[in-house]
């Protein structure tokens, strides 16, 4: 049927989008809200199901494709989320899987190659010629999720306090804090100690933070400099420690919020030792892809435009 629908979601740390699309690949509805991930987030069910209950009356949803953070790596929670999906749309082909893995089916198209993530967390996800899948990192930011956004937000406030301490040279990271924060430099402690106890969502409030290192590191900062290259290097090490399972001239491409950073992408080129391959689709794209591979769509590059074009065609496409 040419006016068969699908639905893209991709769920993050700090936001999720939901998309539907029609064959042609143009997004026609989308919604956005704040962040997913089941790890963190205790209000994690109520806000999906916030965004996808406008959907699941749509008469023409012939497939869904939910890609959700954490899928894949506490069963008990990924049951959970399958089982939030199948309530939701138990009367269409569906298919849940780790936001990386769509991230990294939308920017190579489904073809071979590596795919570093930083956004909330840190991943590298890789499939090789033989559509075989690995992955390293995305632990969590108790344990890893090493060059991440929140990653850097965590040790820009290390940095400012042992700045403050003169435990650390100066640096104009403080003051942007501070003016960001709208808390008073007289009185740090307090400001920064009452900010930090009542974060409504401590994951993503810190990890916002990195774009505020990334405006200073450009004004010339040294120590806001050090945190983007410190991260960097830790990004670098995902792809070290994934690259064995692709051919040794795999292309890599990236994903991620953290990648708004023109300095932290270069800074990874330089370590990788070429440049990235542009990402063929966003990672919505990616949940799409997945969406139309369930119902064997012939996919061309037409399909691939419009999903691009559209899916940054921002609130002209929204709900």
């Amino acid at each position: 049927m040419s006016d068969e629908l699908t639905l893209g979601i991709d769920g993050g740390g700090s936001k999720v989008l939901v998309a539907l699309a029609d064959k042609r690949g143009r997004i026609l509805r989308r919604s956005r809200g704040h962040g997913v991930n089941p790890m963190d987030n205790p209000n994690w069910l109520q806000e999906l199901e916030q965004h996808l209950l406008p959907f699941r009356d749509e008469g023409n949803l012939a497939a869904v494709a939910a890609a959700l953070p954490a899928y894949g790596e506490v069963e008990r929670l990924s049951a959970l989320q399958r089982d939030a999906i199948e309530r939701l749309f138990p009367n269409v082909p569906r298919r849940v899987l780790n936001d990386v893995d769509a991230a990294h089916l939308g920017a190579f198209a489904g073809e071979p190659g590596i795919l570093i993530l930083s956004g909330t967390g840190s991943m590298a996800w890789a499939r090789n010629s033989e559509d075989r899948s690995a992955r390293t990192g995305g632990w969590g930011d108790l344990i890893g999720d090493e060059g991440s956004s929140h990653w850097v937000g965590q040790r820009a406030l290390n940095l400012v306090s042992q700045s403050l301490d003169g435990r650390a040279p100066a640096t104009a990271l403080a003051k942007a804090l501070f003016d960001h924060l709208r808390i008073d430099p007289s009185n740090a402690m307090n400001g920064l100690g009452d900010w930090a106890s009542s974060l409504a969502n401590p994951r993503a409030d810190i990890a916002a933070i990195s774009a505020l290192v990334d405006q200073v590191a450009l004004g010339g900062d040294n120590g806001a400099i050090a945190l983007i290259e410190q991260a960097a290097d830790e990004l670098a090490k995902h792809h070290e420690a994934i690259s064995g399972h692709c051919d040794p001239d795999a292309d890599w491409t990236y994903a991620g919020g953290t990648f708004s950073s023109q300095l932290l992408l270069k800074a990874l080129e330089r370590r990788i030792g070429r440049p990235p391959a542009l990402p063929k689709l966003p990672p919505i794209g990616g949940a799409l892809l997945a969406a139309a591979q369930l119902l064997d769509w012939p996919l061309d590059d037409g399909w691939f435009g419009q999903i691009v074009a559209t899916a940054e065609g921002g609130d002209r496409a929204s709900q």
